[in-house]
């Protein structure tokens, strides 16, 4: 180990002082003169016209009013050998424009002396919210506006459109002083804290949802008790994030689509899904919460309906204990439920011409038992949600749900019917039991096309899938494919060759979900009659 002295590291400090006095002026005079030399920066002359745009015209795709846009962007070129200088670049509208700005990483609506260097370019990203009272009273409109580039000069411009749709907003009241929203009371976790969840209820003049402008939903718009919330033919219903409907004891959903003219609009069906509006959003899932409809609540139908893009469709506590089905649900589809397309706990369903497709869990879970009815409906899963695997089956009927680690609560099943049904998807087993020994646990399938190819032969001898037992399964058609038209988006259309056609039972219903009469003497399992696809779809 080397020690010095404190006199010496005196010494060397004196010495190291008087190195830096006579080194560091020239070395800092050599590092400017080598900077300015590689750098023009500052002799860069303006642009003359010759600038080049990705685009020409910028659409910012439909938002509604007072919703702010994704981001979108451009680029300009510089295609010449010579760096030069943007003198400005303005939005036409200047301060009043709705458009927002951000001009290579500079945020604004005007900027001076934009630099491009010589073959290279610079982005510029532009967002907008505009409200649409402020514009026009009609229920949509193109709002636009433009870049301008050296205005003064050699002027260019990119046009900027945006559709901007108007919507009833319905949301939650906030508190004056404390600016904390509204909120609803679901009930008591174990320690009587009380469980809430933002949102509010519906007044008498808002239970009637009208197809004259869109609904865009903030929190959970509950139904009260002994109230129905009746949604007309024609209805879109749009949910920010973490918002939904609640239905409360006693109360009523009634949703009255209706089968459009044209096979190929949706005029007359009633929509839910998410209020963001591009093109990215449109099958993305989880955007809102789910269709809620809780203990007691009675008497629910929807007839001619799309739920997508929820974290659970559709989420059904218990029943109204009555004779006829708490949910009829018809001639509808439930797409892209990052959880479940639809669950029920201890639910009284019938469902006919019911689709349900691509969800992060289950599709359909009939949960802790209940009574199910089901015919001519299309239960699938090809959903790449999450990691793309999924450990659970398109169908899942159990009658027993796991409260924590030691507690399990079950329930009879007193009955799951399945007649005229296809249950598919992109695994294996899409179909599964789940049965508590001593309660009842009632099923029986019918005339269905079923997935459930055992492989491992993990259920080999369990009576719970014994195909051959013509109590439990009738005219099973096993892992013969059904002929999707384009299952991954939603299109669950099956072609003449599948195995599907003309297998189910007789007589039928009448229509299938898109109108088209039933065969009447060879009908076609699933929500749709098949049909002859076009080469190349």
């Amino acid at each position: 180990m080397l020690l010095c002295s404190i006199d010496t590291l005196f010494i060397l400090k004196d010495l190291f002082d008087i190195i830096m006095r006579y080194l560091f002026i020239p070395f800092l005079l050599l590092v400017l003169i080598l900077w300015s030399s590689c750098r023009n920066d500052f002799e860069s002359e303006p642009s003359t016209g010759n600038l080049q745009f990705s685009t020409d015209t910028l659409f910012l795709d439909t938002v509604f009013t007072n919703i702010g846009s994704s981001t979108y962007s451009f680029k300009v070129y510089n295609h010449t050998n010579d760096d030069f200088t943007i003198p400005s670049i303005a939005l036409e509208r200047g301060k009043n424009s709705n458009y927002r700005l951000n001009v290579d990483g500079i945020p604004g609506q005007s900027f001076e002396n934009i630099q491009v260097l010589a073959k290279d370019s610079i982005f510029v990203f532009v967002e907008t919210t505009t409200n649409i009272t402020d514009q026009t009273a009609d229920i949509e409109f193109l709002y636009t506006d433009r870049v301008l580039f050296d205005p003064s000069g050699n002027q260019q411009d990119v046009d900027l459109v945006t559709l901007i749709k108007d919507a009833s907003f319905l949301f939650p009241s906030r508190d004056a002083m404390t600016g904390k929203p509204e909120t609803l009371l679901l009930g008591l976790d174990d320690e009587n804290n009380e469980i809430r969840i933002e949102g509010f209820f519906l007044k008498d003049e808002q239970l009637n949802f009208t197809n004259e402008k869109p609904y865009v939903i903030y929190g959970y718009a509950a139904v009260p008790s002994g109230k129905t919330l009746t949604i007309d033919a024609g209805v879109r219903v749009h949910f920010h994030a973490n918002s939904g409907i609640i239905v409360a004891n006693g109360g009523t959903l009634a949703i009255n689509g209706e089968l459009s003219t044209d096979p190929e609009l949706l005029e007359n069906e009633v929509i839910f899904e998410g209020d963001r509006l591009e093109p990215g959003f449109s099958d993305l899932p989880g955007q809102w919460g789910t269709i809620w409809l809780t203990a007691g609540s009675t008497g629910h139908t929807i007839n001619h309906t799309t739920i997508k893009n929820a974290t659970v469709g559709i989420l059904m506590d218990s029943n109204d204990g009555g004779t006829d089905p708490t949910l009829t649900i018809k001639n509808s589809q439930i797409y892209n439920s990052s959880n479940v397309g639809l669950l029920a706990r201890t639910g009284t369903i019938l469902g006919e011409n019911l689709v349900i497709n691509n969800a992060g869990q289950v599709s359909l879970n009939c949960s802790l038992g209940g009574s199910y009815n089901f015919d001519h409906c299309t239960f699938t899963n090809y959903s790449s949600i999450g990691s793309g695997f999924r450990e659970l089956p398109t169908v899942l009927i159990d009658n027993n749900l796991k409260v924590n680690e030691t507690d399990v609560v079950v329930a009879d099943l007193i009955e799951a019917n399945f007649s005229n049904c296809i249950i598919y998807g992109n695994q294996e087993l899409e179909l599964l039991f789940s049965k508590i020994e001593g309660t009842a646990f009632n099923y029986n399938f019918k005339n269905c096309l079923i997935r459930f190819n055992d492989t491992g032969d993990q259920f080999n001898g369990n009576s719970l899938y014994d195909f051959t037992n013509t109590d439990l399964f009738e005219n099973v058609i096993l892992n013969e494919e059904p002929e999707f038209k384009t299952p991954f988006k939603n299109i669950l259309n099956i072609s003449e060759n599948s195995a599907a056609n003309g297998k189910a039972s007789t007589p039928t219903m009448g229509t299938d979900i898109l109108g088209v009469p039933r065969n009447a003497t060879a009908p076609d399992i699933g929500a749709y009659e098949s049909a002859v696809f076009e080469e190349g779809n």
